[in-house]
């Protein structure tokens, strides 16, 4: 049970008391037809209660017995004014009080306070921003935690919606997953909200469901938590220079209407809540968006779930697809050198068609030593929805080497869910900055970041 519905339970016990109330001065007005009718809904009431708690206690729970009684001593009542006989009104306005006493006393103390929590992830590949949080949860004996991932639409070049996606089934077979469609966000009221997708309405290339935005979802919960889907490169908090290339990340509606925000170190949390106050201010946002005390118990520097997933992600625990096994191992069964190489949206906006270029420059050189080094390329997961978006005329030429690569077989093309299997199973680290190179350096994995302009 969810502590909202205790919470219920113990406001209809105040009602049932009130209606105590009514039916004495009815009974005293000489009015039975009237205590009668409140005599029905009390034990509507009683019956509804004792049903919510064997739901979620089980059959023979102590509150529900009491319920038992007091529906007992109800009828008992009813009959005897319908009946017409004696009633000792104040005796049995006593004894109504007394059994009520019984069963608020036993909500309070025998029924366990219970939260539940909500994740909301919207790209599968994503879910290990999320999932150690979840499973910390999940694994709360008194916490009902629910994984409802929720759909997302990519956006045309004016920025009105184009294909919805909805990834739910591309979640691991262990985390249970539950309909964005059947999960009444309002009437559930869960005491925690966690996303992971800060950019609502402002993200150029994709968008939530807008029923899913920040702002939204404060109203269905206690409590909205943020937590980024990427790792960023740590910064000095007095690297102002550095600070400004990632600063956007800061004031986003993620961070302005989440009620906490955890983020991957205590610098970090230092450098969100400098460059929040700033943006705050030259926005002329009032209140607690610029009381740095309020700011510093919102934003925590706690760590990233994603370098956790990573860091308890075994080789020997994953499953390895068969094609990928023929690349990776030599005749002798031992495993080449698995090199991870890894192209972003950021750099191919940046610079295009020399990007193209220098992608089939890498594969050029990584063909030449396949015998020793296995290259496994995985792009990031937006690259498709971003290109098409914002340089349509920049897809064909994507499309053709990212086809012939495929085709020609010698390496691995990993556009699954599953981030973490690939830094797992890899070696070394080539490629553009990304979020990914903090993991692989968590791992261990020495890192080399690509130069566009260099090619062969």
């Amino acid at each position: 049970m969810r502590k909202l519905q205790k919470n219920q339970i113990i406001s209809t016990i105040g009602l049932l008391e009130k209606a105590h109330d009514a039916i004495k001065k009815a009974m005293d007005a000489g009015n039975p037809d009237a205590a009668l009718t409140l005599l029905e809904q009390c034990q509507d009431s009683a019956i509804q209660i004792g049903g919510m708690i064997e739901e979620s206690e089980g059959e023979g729970f102590a509150t529900v017995e009491l319920l038992e009684n007091y529906c007992e001593l109800l009828y008992l009542t009813y009959e005897s004014i319908r009946q017409q006989q004696p009633v000792n009104v104040g005796k049995t306005y006593k004894n109504l009080r007394r059994e009520l006493i019984r069963i608020e006393n036993s909500v309070k103390n025998d029924i366990p306070v219970r939260t539940s929590a909500v994740f909301l992830p919207y790209k599968a590949s994503m879910w290990d921003s999320l999932e150690s949080v979840w499973k910390a949860a999940d694994a709360d004996p008194d916490c009902d935690a629910y994984v409802v991932p929720i759909p997302y639409f990519d956006k045309n070049p004016d920025g009105s919606f184009s294909r919805m996606h909805y990834e739910g089934e591309l979640y691991p077979e262990y985390v249970p997953i539950v309909s964005w469609e059947a999960f009444d966000l309002e009437k559930e009221h869960p005491d925690v909200i966690y996303i992971h997708n800060p950019y609502d309405e402002c993200n150029h290339v994709t968008s939530v469901h807008p029923f899913f935005y920040a702002r939204e979802l404060r109203k269905f919960t206690d409590k909205l938590v943020y937590i980024p889907y990427f790792i960023l490169p740590e910064i000095n908090p007095d690297d102002q220079a550095a600070i400004d290339g990632m600063k956007h990340f800061c004031f986003t509606p993620g961070t302005i209407y989440a009620n906490q925000v955890i983020v991957q170190s205590e610098d970090m949390r230092q450098i969100y809540i400098n460059e929040y106050l700033k943006a705050a201010r030259e926005m002329g946002l009032p209140g607690e968006h610029v009381d740095r005390k309020f700011l510093e118990k919102k934003f925590l520097g706690t760590g990233s779930p994603k370098i956790d997933k990573v860091l308890n992600t075994r080789k020997e625990e994953l499953e390895i697809p068969a094609e990928w096994l023929q690349i990776i191992e030599k005749p002798d069964g031992s495993w080449k050198k698995v090199v991870f190489y890894n192209t972003t949206v950021s750099a191919l906006l940046q610079n295009s068609e020399q990007m193209i270029r220098k992608m089939e420059s890498v594969f050029e050189t990584f063909k030449e030593s396949k015998e020793e080094v296995a290259l496994l390329w995985r792009p990031h997961p937006l690259i498709q929805a971003t290109i098409e978006s914002m340089r349509p005329q920049l897809w064909e030429a994507y499309t053709e080497i990212r086809d012939r690569y495929m085709e020609e077989g010698w390496g691995i093309y990993d556009d699954s869910t599953d981030l973490d299997r690939a830094v797992v199973i890899s070696d070394a680290y080539y490629g553009d900055g990304s979020s990914v190179v903090r993991l692989c350096q968590e791992k261990g994995m020495p890192v080399m970041l690509q130069r566009v302009s260099i090619l062969n």
